[in-house]
């Protein structure tokens, strides 16, 4: 072998020797023991108890002369039978707190909880305040001391001189770190690399339990632990996920513990390389690496490399393992370790872990079905990795429905039948269809979410041809779609029209064994609710009970005393039975408004007779295009006229591809225009406020709709500047 071998393998044995089971596992073979500064004589040898005594005491001797030390009274819980506190004299020095009997030369010291960066402090407050004492809390590698004192002033101070002390002290590493870091420095010496793995258990495989993290983590730390979730400290954590990993091997059924372990690295960020870590280990140097339980470790590793980057070191010395375990090409193995390379390249830390159709793709290594609806009832199915993005997809989309050439935009949006929202164009597909899933089994009202793809910026509507689809998107998206939520701002007649022109594109001539949609997909539902409401409201429209009760006199009171409470019961009940029939009042009236509305549509609908789908639809557009504000993108807000935020009023701020307007609802002018020139900035102001300035006026919105009409401005002042340049 060659010296240099021989050199660090003589190096590693001395330093490795002195590192404790905390940072290993055990192992049959050899096992590693941390053991104490005042355990060990400066050349590094253990001492016996005799001499360990002594070096105790020459310690005790010299408390009242190092000018560095804390001492102090304190109480400590005890735990035994029962949790209590008992009185100590505390020294703290530069490298450890201490606990004695009593202040003077000869107390015997009790105990002794050594100080390292990976202690931490939990600092006194109001939640462990215990009637006249604050707490404070220090977490070490084997104790755990709860210091009480009455003063909080003198909780603060010990906290703040013990975080110090250990903000001083130097990193401590894990024999995994620094044996990644040897393999990292001699990565082009085989020989070295093979002793190295070969002389260290903890870097191979095992079936025995791992009873300390590989890479170092504060203890007992609860700064990364969320509330809620039933998470311990994240030492605790990562020792759990190895036992989840070791599980996958006999596991029927893989794919929860799969996404449990990612659920967990994604709550729990520092765990992330950890898992590399474990993973490495766990498909280094298996006995039987061709069977199905080992390969499952390298199917959790796929779904990581989709998941989360490692950080630098970890991720060079993943690099490095996937290279030297493709041993035989063409092998399962060596076709793990080809795709997790290529999926690191493109991986970008998710905002959701991978849904269960996702985690059995990639288990396979193969890609998903993602099907993606466009206006109009047709779909299209794609292809897509852990990797794909909306702006690719809305690319293939152009590419499949020859929409390359147009001057317009295009975009993906979430969809419901309540709801709507673009997509950004870096978005993660595979993301959005996870929240799907989780929606759709969380949800009550099991609404059905779908993506589409539709219009963005409408930059050019006269130029588009008959007979493309792109005028289906336009007919369905900036006419239909605006009609029936409300959004186009035209007379009864005109919107009856409007839907009998529908009824026509959709099932051609009238028969009366057609099956007609419901009136809601044909006509705005708000206009009909509105109008049976103000006829309610009307006084003749009122019960005569009713009428007798405007006319009372308001000073009337029910009499106390015996039967007042049974008076109050029988106004109730009158009350509660009068808004039942209210309701089926109501109820009625708009049955029979919504038909004599559906009577209307449908005799318009028999003098359409002849019409083709592209006439009806070159009708529908020609009402459509009346209105001035044809193609914008309508915001209910709330507008405050003066900038200290009175005299709001709800109004339509409409984005269009010139400029930006201002509609009362319903109303077809605009109140106010502002074209894109004018307007010397736009952006959020606070959290659900948005401001334009244009020229010399601020003008504030309120609104919900806040980042989708920033994003749709950007679009369009891009627009501007690609045809300006």
């Amino acid at each position: 072998m060659p010296l240099q071998g021989v050199c660090w393998f003589l190096c590693c044995r001395q330093g490795f020797s002195l590192l404790g089971r905390d940072y290993g596992e055990k192992e049959e073979e050899e096992s590693f023991e941390l053991r104490n500064k005042e355990d060990l004589t400066p050349n590094g040898r253990e001492v016996s108890e005799e001499m360990k005594s002594l070096i105790i005491e020459k310690n005790k001797m010299g408390l009242e002369e190092e000018p560095e030390l804390l001492v102090k009274w304190l109480l400590r819980e005890v735990r035994g039978n029962w949790i209590k506190q008992r009185r100590y004299w505390f020294v703290l020095s530069q490298d450890s707190l201490d606990y004695y009997s009593g202040p003077e030369k000869g107390s015997r010291r009790l105990g002794t909880l050594v100080l390292t960066n990976l202690c931490s402090v939990i600092w006194p407050d109001k939640q462990t305040y215990k009637e006249t004492y604050w707490s404070i809390t220090v977490y070490g590698r084997k104790h755990c001391y709860r210091l009480y004192t009455k003063h909080f002033n003198e909780a603060v101070h010990w906290a703040c001189a013990i975080q110090k002390i250990i903000d001083t002290k130097a990193p401590v590493e894990t024999p995994t770190q620094l044996l990644i870091r040897d393999i990292e420095e001699n990565k082009f010496n085989p020989e070295v690399v093979e002793h190295i793995y070969q002389h260290n258990p903890i870097l191979k495989y095992t079936q025995g339990p791992l009873y300390a993290p590989l890479l170092p983590f504060p203890y007992g730390s609860l700064e990364h632990t969320h509330s809620g979730k039933g998470y311990g400290s994240v030492r605790e954590e990562a020792v759990k996920l190895f036992n989840c990993l070791q599980q996958l091997e006999s596991a029927r059924e893989p794919v929860p513990i799969i996404q449990g372990v990612l659920q967990t690295c994604l709550d729990l960020r520092p765990l992330r390389d950890e898992v590399y870590c474990q993973l490495v280990k766990q498909t280094s140097y298996t006995p039987a690496p061709y069977t199905a339980a080992h390969l499952r470790y390298w199917q959790l590793l796929t779904c990581m490399s989709c998941t989360f980057l490692p950080g630098p070191t970890v991720l060079k010395y993943l690099r490095f393992h996937l290279k030297i375990q493709s041993q035989s090409p063409e092998s399962e193995m060596d076709n793990y370790a080809s795709f997790i390379s290529e999926a690191l390249e493109k991986t970008k830390c998710r905002e959701c872990v991978p849904s269960w159709e996702e985690i059995q793709m990639l288990m396979s290594r193969q890609e998903m079905l993602c099907t993606v609806h466009y206006p109009g009832p047709g779909s299209c199915q794609l292809y897509i990795s852990s990797h794909t993005t909306a702006n690719e997809v809305v690319r293939r989309m152009q590419e499949k429905l020859g929409l390359q050439e147009s001057k317009n935009t295009f975009a993906l949006y979430e969809q419901n039948a309540l709801w709507e929202q673009p997509v950004a164009g870096s978005a993660l597909i595979a993301d959005i269809l996870t929240r799907f899933e989780f929606s759709t089994k969380e949800s009550e009202s099991k609404s059905q979410w779908k993506l589409c793809f539709k219009l963005y910026c409408l930059l050019d509507a006269d130029s588009i041809s008959v007979d493309s689809i792109e005028y289906l998107f336009l007919f369905e998206q900036q006419c239909h779609e605006m009609v029936v939520r409300g959004q186009l701002p035209a007379c009864e007649e005109d919107l009856q029209a409007l839907a009998a022109l529908r009824l026509q594109c959709l099932m051609g001539d009238f028969s009366t064994h057609a099956p007609c949609p419901p009136l809601d997909e044909l006509f705005p539902g708000h206009m009909l609710e509105a109008r049976v409401l103000m006829s309610l409201s009307s006084p003749q429209a009122l019960p005569p009970c009713l009428v007798a009760a405007q006319g009372c006199p308001t000073t009337q009171r029910f009499p106390t005393g015996l039967l007042a409470g049974t008076l109050w019961s029988h106004t109730a009940t009158a009350a509660h039975k009068q808004k039942v029939e209210q309701d089926m009042r109501l109820r009625s009236r708009l049955k029979e408004e919504a038909a004599a509305v559906m009577g209307s549509i449908l005799e318009r609908w028999k003098g359409l007779a002849g019409y083709s789908r592209r006439d009806s639809m070159a009708a529908y557009l020609t009402i459509a295009r009346q209105w001035s504000g044809f193609g914008c993108t309508l915001y209910e807000v709330d507008f405050y006229i003066s900038s200290t935020g009175s005299f709001s009023q709800k109004l339509w701020l409409g984005v269009a591809a010139t400029s930006v307007s201002l509609y009362r609802q319903g109303e077809a002018e605009a109140l106010e225009s502002f074209p894109y020139g004018q307007i010397c900035s736009y952006g959020v102001s606070d959290s659900n406020t948005f401001k334009i300035t244009a020229g010399d006026r601020d003008l504030l919105f309120e609104t919900t709709k806040l980042t989708e009409i920033m994003q749709l401005m950007n679009a369009y002042f891009s627009a501007i500047r690609r045809q300006r340049g």
